[in-house]
């Protein structure tokens, strides 16, 4: 088994906002950083020590950065398999691309969450106009129509309703492979976020209760809401999965907790993950931290919550008409502004996010929404004005 100590070098596959947290983490443990993206000025390029500019079926790039690196993982699961196989035979690669060729196909994840007998919803594979009927009929209506591949924050699906709606619905997606799933009216949304080693321990970071706007998640706040034999149950299914991929790293496990108080696995992130940025600042070891120890073959670290915490997502279209004015978030103590130094702001596009800290998480939960009001209000005032 390879470890990488302080000293040796990162690669990353990816330069988006967890690329850079990824980077600014290792960097204070003293480790060198490696980036692979297309973007020059990305968010993770621009804190790097070195950045191979190449898009993430660039052979030639990514063979470049492996030459460069000591370990290779990604901040992004959209890496064709082929290239990931490629860099295995050169460096240790963590996650593997095994763990990615089942996580990369919805239905290559579906089957395998079935095989491992994990509870989720109903699916059924669609490639045609009628293989779309037959799945409609077998999962039933409303549903989910949503690609094989690539999709995230809602891009790639489609909701229908009505059976007359199932060619719209397929028009929408490209008409591309496809799974249906059915519609899930679910009472909360939480996810299980982990860490597992080289050596197969796994530890948890304080499970997340997320609400999501659009497709996109808009705020996580810790500790989730749920029963604690629920949490445990949640966990306890979090570590099956990962232990069955043999996943290194961290990993993030999206469940629906439906109205009867039971669990469906909604969807695998074989990485750091949008809903554990809380744990940048409210707990012992972030998830970003518990990552770079994982994949270098170091010792966990404490994920323990020091408080509860709400993140808050700041989406482009806070910047429609300009930077925003950061007073209302710096006007709390208790909060603080991430920002992923995107130069380019559109809507629905992370740019940032505030983090909520506080004794008491109603509380804190009231201040998130308090801000985010006041942002609102000021870029619409900057519209208008």
């Amino acid at each position: 088994m390879t470890r990488v100590w302080p000293g040796g070098t990162i690669g990353i596959l990816g330069g988006g906002q967890l690329g850079r947290m990824l980077a600014l983490e290792a960097r204070r443990m003293g480790y060198r950083v490696a980036v692979l993206d297309p973007e020059p000025e990305g968010p993770a390029a621009q804190v790097a020590d070195s950045h191979v500019r190449g898009a993430f079926d660039d052979l030639e790039a990514a063979m470049k950065l492996a030459g460069e690196s000591d370990v290779i993982t990604l901040d992004t699961e959209h890496v064709p398999r082929e290239l990931l196989e490629r860099l295995e035979t050169m460096k240790p690669m963590r996650p593997s691309a095994r763990v990615l060729r089942v996580i990369q196909d919805r239905l290559e994840q579906r089957r395998f969450l079935e095989a491992l007998g994990a509870p989720q919803v109903r699916y059924a594979a669609v490639s045609d106009a009628e293989s779309l009927r037959a799945a409609a009929e077998l999962v039933g209506l409303p549903s989910v129509l949503k690609t094989r591949r690539s999709g995230y924050d809602g891009k790639g699906q489609a909701r229908a309703a009505l059976p007359v709606e199932l060619a719209g619905a397929w028009g929408r997606i490209g008409e591309a492979p496809a799974i249906l799933e059915s519609f899930v009216a679910f009472e909360k949304e939480i996810s299980v976020l982990l860490a597992r080693d080289v050596d197969g321990d796994v530890r948890f970071h304080p499970i997340a209760e997320n609400v999501h706007r659009h497709h996109i998640l808009r705020t996580s706040r810790v500790p989730a809401r749920i029963p604690e034999e629920l949490a445990a149950q949640a966990q306890a299914l979090g570590a099956r999965i990962a232990s069955a991929l043999d996943h290194v790293g961290m990993m993030a496990v999206e469940l629906f907790v439906t109205r009867g108080g039971s669990l469906l696995v909604n969807e695998i992130a074989p990485r750091t993950h949008n809903s554990g940025h809380y744990s940048f600042g409210a707990c012992a070891t972030s998830q970003f931290e518990q990552h770079v120890r994982a994949i270098c073959g170091l010792p966990l670290g404490d994920p323990s919550l020091l408080r509860p915490a709400v993140m808050l997502n700041l989406l482009g279209d806070l910047w429609r008409d300009g930077p925003p004015s950061w007073s209302p978030v710096l006007a709390h103590p208790a909060a603080h502004l991430h920002l992923y130094g995107k130069r380019r702001a559109s809507p629905g596009r992370k740019m940032g996010h505030v983090l909520i800290l506080g004794e008491d998480v109603e509380q804190v939960s009231t201040l998130a929404e308090t801000i985010a009001a006041e942002l609102d209000r000021g870029a619409s005032a900057g519209r208008d004005g």
